[in-house]
Formats: structure tokens, C-alpha cells, sequence
């Protein structure tokens, strides 16, 4: 009877520890001070947890990343941007789950918790999440041979609003948003965008996280910058773009008008656009469009990203 106890809680322990897929490490993004950042005492993270495991946030004042690594690491990472309309962050949906099948790919997956614009903790709203995601970027790299990732291959992927976040590294990689310590370069190499806010104009931008980052009634110079479809040239990284028709929170055309650009500028780019689905379907294996990771899974084949 002891030895069969033994085996059942060396198998409940085994199971545990292959669920926790490997996370190697949490760690603070910036280690010498929030740039942009101003006191507020109130103002504290409301987390959501459910059985242990944090499932969405909001109101973030301390960016972290949480580091996830494969059984057999293939060289390449992503950056994972959750979504949330600039709001609160989908940390398990769009974070967790999304590093579990990265992982099962061999990349090496690194989800960024960022700051959320408010103008309460932030000298500039806008720019935050930028600040972010830039700075995770150089940091993946300048940990990249102790995380044993090749600095070429290193890429973003995002969701809803983390896909606008997204789409902003990827053509706003050239900002100087905040005081640089060295040359590191925050440019993704490549970028999945899915069911993305791409546009801040009227028509098709997704109007909470218009507001959220640019406010209710933005200058037109803002509108301009952040509509990601016109900051796109032939140095845009390759990206491939899901996205479903029938998607009544993000409409589908922010995907389109970023695809054709894309084309536009002979950037490399596929599009996948599923007649149903709708909006934050995650990896919802029963889905109308829940085949996307295979055609992710392809694509970055096709491209040399993975073997």
C-alpha cells in the first residue's frame, strides 16, 4: 500500500511540475527606476487570481517579465503582449497559455507584464506601454546567450490592444522614448499580430483603447502616430496577421489595412481571416478559427524562424 502512495504522489508531483511548463523566472523590467513615472500613493495593481494562478490585472505600476522555457529551446523567443484594450492585461488567456504553446514549439517564451496608460502614475500616458515593450525587447537580448536565444530571432506576438502594442514596436522601434544605457536594438525580428488594434482613426479603431492611450478627444498628431497601418516602411518585421470577419470589438479591417501595407512595402506577410470567430478567442481549441497556431506554426517555418 506505501509503495502505490508513493508512485501516486510521485505522478501528482510529475504532472504539477510539467503544468508549471517550465517557468524559469520572474523578474522587475527595469532594475534602475521607472522612467515616466510619478508617485501616487493610492494607486496599487488589482490582480485577478483563480486557483493560484493570476488570470487578469490592472492598474500595473511595477512592469515585470515572466520567462518560459522549453524542454529543448530552439534558439528562437517571442514576446508576448496580452491584451486587455489598454485596461487590464488577459495574463492567463492571452500570456500563459500562449507561452505553454510556444513552448511546445521549442521557443522560448517571455510574457511582459506593462503599465497600463493613466494618467496618475505617468508624466506621459502614451508612451508607457511603449517604454515596455522596447525595454523588454533589449532585455531579451542582452540576456539572450544566458537564455539561450539567437538575437535574430527574437519576435513579438499580440492580442486585441497588445496587438496595437505590438504593431507599435514594430514601426515605432525607432523612438527614443526614454534615456538609453546601451546600443541594444528593440526591433522584433518578427511580429503576429492577432485580432489586432492596428488604426486610432474614427472608423475602425477600437474606441476603449483609442481612449485608453490617446484620451477621448486626441490631437490629430497622435491619431496620425498611432494608426500603425501608415507607420509601416520596408524595414517593417514580417508579420502574419488572424483575424475573424465577424469580430464586432476589433473590426477585421484593422488587420486588412495593415496587411496591405505590409504588401505595399514588399514586407514579407501572410493574413488569415476566419468567416467566424469573433473576439479574444485565445487558443479556444473548439473554435471556428482555433486552427490559427498551425498556420502561426507554419508560417514561421516558411520564414526560417523555427526548423
Amino acid at each position: 500500500m506505501r509503495s502505490i502512495q508513493t508512485f501516486l504522489i510521485l505522478t501528482i508531483l510529475i504532472v504539477f511540475n510539467h503544468n508549471l511548463f517550465a517557468q524559469t523566472m520572474e523578474m522587475d523590467l527595469w532594475q534602475n527606476g521607472i522612467p515616466n513615472s510619478k508617485e501616487h500613493a493610492d494607486y496599487k495593481e488589482i490582480p485577478i487570481m483563480e486557483d493560484g494562478q493570476l488570470v487578469k490585472t490592472s492598474q500595473v505600476t511595477n512592469p515585470t517579465l515572466s520567462i518560459y522555457k522549453p524542454e529543448v529551446a530552439n534558439g528562437t523567443a517571442v514576446l508576448i503582449l496580452p491584451g486587455g484594450g489598454y485596461k487590464h492585461l488577459s495574463m492567463h488567456k492571452e500570456g500563459t497559455n500562449i507561452a505553454q504553446w510556444l513552448n511546445s514549439l521549442g521557443i522560448t517564451a517571455v510574457v511582459l507584464k506593462y503599465r497600463l496608460p493613466s494618467d496618475a502614475i505617468m508624466e506621459n500616458r502614451t508612451i508607457a506601454p511603449l517604454q515596455d515593450a522596447q525595454e523588454a525587447m533589449r532585455t531579451i537580448r542582452r540576456q539572450a546567450a544566458d537564455w539561450g536565444i539567437e538575437s535574430k530571432k527574437l519576435g513579438v506576438i499580440g492580442f486585441s490592444a497588445g496587438g496595437h502594442l505590438a504593431s507599435t514596436l514594430s514601426t515605432h522601434y525607432m523612438d527614443e522614448v526614454y534615456k538609453l544605457t546601451d546600443n541594444q536594438s528593440c526591433k522584433p525580428d518578427f511580429a503576429m499580430l492577432i485580432y489586432p488594434v492596428i488604426t486610432m482613426k474614427e472608423e475602425f479603431t477600437h474606441q476603449g483603447s483609442k481612449s485608453n492611450l490617446i484620451g477621448d478627444d486626441p490631437k490629430e498628431s497622435l491619431v496620425k502616430s498611432y494608426s500603425n497601418e501608415d507607420q509601416i516602411n520596408k524595414e517593417t518585421p514580417p508579420t502574419i496577421l488572424i483575424h475573424a470577419l465577424d469580430d464586432k470589438s476589433v473590426p477585421y479591417e484593422n488587420s486588412v489595412m495593415y496587411f496591405d501595407a505590409l504588401q505595399e512595402n514588399n514586407v514579407p506577410s501572410e493574413i488569415h481571416l476566419y468567416q467566424k470567430g469573433g473576439h479574444g478567442f485565445g487558443l479556444d481549441e473548439n473554435g471556428p478559427s482555433s486552427n490559427w497556431p498551425e498556420a502561426c506554426e507554419q508560417w514561421l517555418r516558411t520564414n526560417s524562424f523555427i526548423d
